[in-house]
């Protein structure tokens, strides 16, 4: 109903200028009632970003994904020279192989001993060498398991694997660059969860608003000047001592278009009611069609007291129906016509 009344009163305020090239269809810019809101620049951030680091030394010999790739779970990013620890794994698996042997000669003695000093052929000494020459090898052997496991352990870490499914960010390693332990070889971030964080005002940190009432313009994400609503809100508990500011944390709807990390946000809060200017200066806005686009500028075309239109280059807030919010640019009173195009051909 409000949109409609908007419209409505619009409409009735419609005036024709004769610019000497014909009519030019003009309106006032509209003053809505409700208080400014409170604008903060914000960063995307990805929630669940890692980065991937060597834990073995050796040679960059492979290399299967480049920045911006989509990766799955368990998928293989690239392989580190694992030559001498495969051939140290390899003589661990010999080693274990020929204790094995040794055990089970150690173990058929230890029964012969057994049935000769059941007999009463050898004394308890001799039965009790045999026993702990059994067990020693028994503990050689199963050292040389665990020694023979750490090494195919070891040999597998020169694989490199994703942790989760997501995209690749950065690869700062190049073939034939030495990996070390704790070097940086890729970042991966999940794009699912991402969040924006802007730097507030410690009051406004102390009671935020919920997150139905806080819009964030991301470009791209919407061309017609649309707004996201976070699905949560939080504030981290430390303060800046230098800015006096809190960290106020914005997550996003999953499948966020255009939404990248690192990216600029605009975080929009409602200004509380006491705050200067909230409750008596209104919004301004104007019919979406009256806007002039080009590349990433915007402007519409004010008309100036003598009846001339002017482009003048305005700063853009979210659509309301068939109306946008103009945030910097416009005053209150300013006519701007309603056919850019028409406009664009009044000499």
């Amino acid at each position: 109903m409000a949109a409609a009344l908007a419209t409505a009163s619009t409409a009735a305020a419609v005036a024709w200028a004769d610019t000497g090239a014909g009519t030019l269809a003009s309106a006032p810019v509209r003053v809505g009632g409700a208080g400014r809101s409170m604008v903060y620049d914000g960063t995307v951030e990805a929630v669940r970003q890692t980065v991937v680091a060597a834990q073995v030394p050796g040679a960059v010999v492979a290399i299967d994904v480049r920045a911006g790739d989509t990766v799955r779970a368990g998928q293989a990013l690239m392989r580190i020279d694992a030559r001498s620890a495969e051939q140290t794994a390899a003589a661990g698996d010999a080693q274990v192989a020929a204790t094995r042997a040794t055990l089970e000669v150690a173990r058929r003695e230890l029964e012969r001993q057994r049935q000769l000093f059941d007999k009463a052929y050898i004394s308890r000494a001799a039965l009790e060498r045999a026993e702990a020459q059994h067990a020693a090898t028994r503990a050689q052997l199963d050292a040389l398991i665990a020694q023979a496991g750490a090494a195919r352990t070891q040999s597998g870490l020169h694989r490199v694997l994703a942790p989760y499914s997501g995209v690749v960010a950065e690869v700062p390693v190049a073939l034939g660059d030495m990996a070390m332990p704790g070097r940086a070889l890729l970042t991966l971030y999940d794009p699912a969860v991402l969040r924006v964080t802007a730097a507030v005002p410690q009051s406004v940190g102390a009671h935020p608003p919920a997150a139905g009432e806080i819009r964030i313009e991301l470009p791209g994400a919407a061309p017609d000047g649309g707004a996201v609503v976070p699905t949560r809100v939080a504030v981290l508990p430390t303060v800046d001592a230098a800015t006096r500011t809190v960290q106020l944390r914005l997550e996003l709807p999953a499948g966020t278009a255009g939404a990248a990390p690192g990216g600029f946000a605009r975080v929009r809060l409602p200004a509380p009611a006491e705050a200067p200017g909230a409750a008596g200066s209104g919004r301004l806005f104007v019919p979406v069609s009256a806007v002039v686009r080009r590349a990433e500028l915007a402007g519409l075309y004010v008309i100036d007291p003598k009846g001339r239109p002017l482009l003048r280059q305005v700063r853009l807030g979210p659509v309301t129906g068939d109306e946008i919010e103009v945030l910097a640019g416009l005053s209150a009173g300013d006519r701007v016509a309603l056919d850019p195009q028409a406009a664009a051909r009044v000499r």
